[in-house]
């Protein structure tokens, strides 16, 4: 230890401050803990940053740019859009510091203490905590490491100017004429939908079947049906060999079926997952067991191998979601004070902002089948929905996924118009334990996408009234 560099002793210590780090700080604040949390970075994490939030807003003035354009169904048409994606980038970046302010502004009302630099592990008690000028011991009683991930960098394509990651695809001064994307993943799908309704010609390179191999096959054709619809080239089973890169572009060689093929663009976007941020920790050092791929092992209550340190977000196993992350700070701040929370992922829901959106929560078709369920599958779609109809937005449904002996919902999968808010309604029913009988029985707004919940648990009780089965 240097000289006169006395520890600070905290109850907590929260490592990181994204949608993982800043919750669990303020749960533990709120449950009389002395907090401190620390962020070598911008407060919010990568989700309110450069991920979550940005994408989001980029994504909806894609639609926006797209949907001014394209109303002539609906009586309405325009002469000429025009675009300014400098003024685009200033708005989202609007959005981003409003939530980032008030992330800040929520740590301090809970009396949490913000610390900037990097962590290091010294011991299981302690860390060392270091910016460019300084450095500074903390000693805790309990730890929380909430460090997120970083894109993959492929050795093959490393990030530059013109080849980029989706930190990059945020950042981008002017829309591309041409956008290649590596990956037909959401990541890849959602940046690639968003610039192709802001007017760039995008290709899709994905290495497997089909594009989104975590939904159902329906759901994924949907989304590749309105993607071809957007002038966007998908190419699956392509695998990426390499890149040249040019002052003005990039030329991508990909084998496609046996065949090599060249695609131009002025960028390329690599979309093929990321890795934990858990390298550069010093895990090691408080004797933390590790995955080989990074990750760290947690119990029920977010514990690591060490009792007083635990983790969340995308340095544990599951999906990288920040609604994960959140969940899981609550259950380890929790576990902190003492609480019996242990985390459940049953009702834990999965979305791509793409177009139509898709949304899934529990058990899907095949998976209830595997477990041994006997189960009721009810399809409502949404061209028999009247707000479905007056949004011009009729492409999509919903299916239900029961037990048969009971109407238990098992799972819900949502594909079409904000079904990123419909899929909260399912994820209730599952996490209560709620019946087909249940969702039927709710009186739901009407005219609302919300009925076609309603409508599909009426399908599972097979007394459908706006569809003949």
């Amino acid at each position: 230890m240097v000289v006169g560099d006395f520890p600070v002793e905290v109850d907590t210590l929260v490592i990181g401050s994204g949608p993982g780090g800043y919750v669990a700080a303020i749960r533990a604040a709120q449950l009389g803990q002395k907090v401190t949390v620390v962020e070598k970075d911008n407060l919010g994490g990568v989700c309110l940053n450069v991920g979550c939030i940005p994408s989001k807003a980029l994504i909806e003035a894609g639609h926006r740019f797209h949907d001014a354009g394209n109303s002539e169904d609906m009586g309405i048409s325009v002469d000429k859009v025009s675009l300014d994606f400098s003024k685009v980038q200033e708005w989202k970046q609007g959005v981003v510091e409003k939530l980032t302010g008030g992330v800040e502004g929520l740590l301090k009302g809970n009396s949490v203490d913000i610390v900037k630099g990097e962590a290091y592990f010294v011991d299981d008690s302690t860390v060392r905590i270091m910016d460019e000028k300084s450095s500074q011991t903390y000693k805790f009683n309990n730890c929380i490491v909430a460090t997120g991930s970083r894109p993959i960098e492929l050795p093959n394509f490393k990030y530059s100017d013109r080849i980029v990651s989706s930190t990059g695809a945020l950042k981008l001064k002017e829309v591309p004429e041409k956008l290649v994307v590596i990956g037909g993943g959401y990541i890849g799908i959602e940046l690639g939908s968003a610039y192709a309704n802001l007017g760039a010609e995008v290709t899709v390179l994905e290495g497997g079947k089909a594009i989104l191999p975590g939904f159902e096959k329906q759901m994924s054709q949907l989304v590749a049906k309105r993607l071809k619809k957007n002038g966007v080239t998908i190419k699956t089973e392509a695998m990426a060999q390499g890149v040249e890169e040019t002052d003005s572009g990039v030329k991508v060689k990909a084998e496609i079926k046996g065949k090599e093929e060249e695609f131009e663009g002025d960028y390329l976007l690599v979309t093929v997952g990321r890795v934990p941020n858990t390298d550069e920790l010093g895990l090691e050092q408080a004797g933390i067991d590790v995955t080989e791929k990074g990750l760290i092992e947690i119990d029920k209550q977010c514990r690591t191998s060490v009792k007083n340190i635990y983790a969340i977000g995308d340095i544990v196993k599951g999906p990288q979601l920040a609604h994960k992350a959140s969940y899981e700070a609550k259950v380890a701040a929790e576990a902190i004070a003492g609480e019996p929370a242990e985390i459940d992922y049953t009702a834990i829901p999965e979305v791509v902002f793409s177009g139509p959106e898709l949304a899934s929560v529990g058990l899907k078709e095949k998976e209830a089948k595997e477990q041994g369920y006997d189960v009721e599958v009810a399809k409502f779609p949404f061209a028999a929905n009247g707000r479905a109809l007056s949004l011009n937005a009729t492409e999509g449904f919903v299916k239900m996924i029961t037990r048969k002996e009971d109407g238990l919902v098992l799972g819900v999968q949502i594909a079409g118009e904000h079904a990123s808010d419909m899929i909260s309604e399912a994820c209730v029913a599952i996490e209560a334990g709620m019946t087909a009988e249940d969702l039927a029985l709710t009186i739901h707004a009407h005219p609302s996408l919300g009925e076609i919940t309603m409508e599909t648990a009426e399908v599972a009780l097979g007394m459908p009234i706006h569809i003949v089965k």
